[in-house]
């Protein structure tokens, strides 16, 4: 009888660093003795395993950072999971500016290009859409209205180079405080990226008319180029909605030749500006798929591009990493201090930032935010933190930057669009549909079976690195093809669907009145 081994743990799980604590299951483990190592409970698929014997109070590490403390003493092939982890605080040292060092650049003969639309002013877009952007909620329904409207009539099949009409509606604009508000000023930002954005070739502006928001305040500050046309409208002023729906299609068709007017030219990659989200995380995420999709941003700053993101409260505990590679101080301490403004926020709300980590998120392996952070940071990738921006605030220089977010996708995402990055890279482990008009969302896959399971959600698979294909600078060499043939055209799969309409989620702070 030939007698079948046993796996070993490393053919069962990962160990990121030498220093960890915990082992991440790369399969279903079941109960049994592996390498001397005696596992007394199933331990699911992406979830941890206790690989020496942790006791109360302890910190537990992964990554080789730490990401929660021993609830109590947990023995050796125990599973390492909510129920035995606790989160608490812990110092961390920020060592401001400790690993920067310099960026080698490709030199500019040799930087990758791609087709995009060159607008008169320098800008440049990947997509080249006309938008109807609300100034309230209450002319959300006109704004769909006159989009669809123009689509349905067929008329874009005589506008080839014109990639459609963006409704840009969200659920603000009244019931708040004005200017000198917070939130209002948020709300603002938000609108004026959206409506500056060089994947918008024409904007008509709809409100109602009586609202806080008013539309004439704000066309009146959007600096916008000179020779791009901007209508403003309110339902009130043409007499109700069949009327506004009327002339607002009108005035899309006047601007329908002008936009087409626009062609895609060879550009460098210097010019492209790259939002990174993740979403629907896993305990992959941070190995897989967020790895990769930072040494794409590597590369994308090589070539003198620029890679944005955010989402604040999930690389809380991860902080310290990357204010190691701020350029200088101040940047550095712009990240710490909006760490401590969430830290309020939080509190105030009588909530944690530990209560981040969604019902998902736990299933698929994470435990704490502090783990969470550790795996979302990774899209950060390798190069200097250059600046840390506001939210919505306009992105102006290259290299890697992050911007002051909510962990929910939507806002994240619409802050980093208003900012001006005209494409997405969007990671996630759990199966995320998302997309974000008027930028294109390319969806990564943590692992091979949601890719397998989600196929026609997802763009790009990057399980291979977890199951020995491919590394992660191999696979971040794929995202960043991938990326440049997206910014040249190439439709992708949230695109196909249709997604994108109702993911322009402005971040709502002002108090509701």
């Amino acid at each position: 009888m030939i007698r079948l081994s046993s796996p070993t743990l490393d053919q069962l799980g990962f160990r990121l660093h030498a220093d960890d604590s915990v082992l991440i299951a790369r399969q279903d483990i079941e109960p049994g003795t592996y390498d001397g190592l005696t596992v007394t409970a199933p331990v699911p698929r992406g979830h941890k395993l206790a690989t020496a014997r942790i006791a109360e109070g302890e910190p537990l590490r992964k990554y080789g950072q730490i990401i929660g403390f021993a609830a109590r003493e947990i023995a050796a092939g125990e599973h390492v999971h909510t129920h035995n982890v606790d989160y608490h605080e812990f110092q961390r040292e920020h060592a401001f500016g400790a690993d920067v060092t310099p960026t080698e650049h490709v030199p500019e003969a040799e930087r990758a290009t791609f087709q995009g639309f060159v607008r008169p002013d320098g800008r440049v877009g990947t997509r080249n859409y006309l938008a109807v952007l609300t100034s309230v909620n209450c002319s959300a329904t006109a704004a769909k209205l006159i989009a669809r409207r123009v689509e349905a009539s067929g008329l874009l099949d005589d506008f080839p180079n014109v990639d459609g009409v963006c409704p840009l509606t969200h659920t603000l604009g009244c019931g708040h405080s004005g200017a000198g508000n917070e939130g209002f000023e948020v709300l603002r930002r938000s609108l004026q990226g959206y409506a500056g954005h060089p994947n918008v070739a024409g904007l008509l502006v709809l409100g109602l008319g009586c609202e806080v928001n008013q539309v004439k305040a704000l066309t009146s500050d959007l600096a916008l180029p000179e020779d791009m046309p901007v209508h403003a409208m309110t339902i009130q002023e043409f007499g109700g909605t069949k009327k506004t729906v009327a002339e607002g299609v009108r005035r899309i068709e006047e601007m329908l030749p002008m936009a087409n007017a626009h062609q895609r030219r060879t550009v460098g990659a210097n010019k492209l500006s790259l939002a990174m989200e993740c979403g629907g995380s896993d305990a992959y995420s941070g190995i897989t798929a967020n790895p990769a999709l930072g040494a794409a941003a590597d590369l994308l700053i090589r070539h003198g591009g620029t890679a944005v993101f955010g989402e604040t409260p999930e690389i809380y505990g991860a902080e310290h990493l990357l204010t190691r590679r701020a350029v200088s101080r101040e940047v550095g301490e712009k990240l710490v201090d909006r760490i401590h403004w969430w830290e309020q926020h939080v509190q105030a709300d009588g909530s944690s930032i530990n209560n981040n980590p969604s019902p998902g998120n736990k299933e698929g392996g994470l435990t704490t935010i502090l783990e969470k952070s550790l795996g979302a940071a990774a899209k950060g990738g390798t190069t200097n933190l250059v600046d840390v921006l506001q939210y919505a605030e306009p992105i102006t220089d290259p290299g890697l930057m992050f911007m002051d977010t909510p962990g929910y996708d939507p806002v994240n995402a619409t802050g980093m669009i208003a900012g001006g990055a005209q494409l997405l890279c969007f990671t996630t482990g759990r199966g995320s549909a998302f997309g974000c008009k008027p930028a294109p969302s390319i969806k990564l896959a943590t692992n091979t079976p949601l890719y397998e399971r989600m196929t026609d959600d997802m763009d790009i698979n990057c399980g291979g690195i977890a199951d020995g294909e491919l590394t992660v600078a191999e696979m971040g060499e794929r995202i960043f093809q991938h990326i440049l043939r997206v910014a040249s055209g190439e439709e992708t799969k949230s695109e196909e669907l249709g997604y994108g309409e109702e993911e322009f989620v402005p971040w709502q702070l002002s108090t509701v009145l």
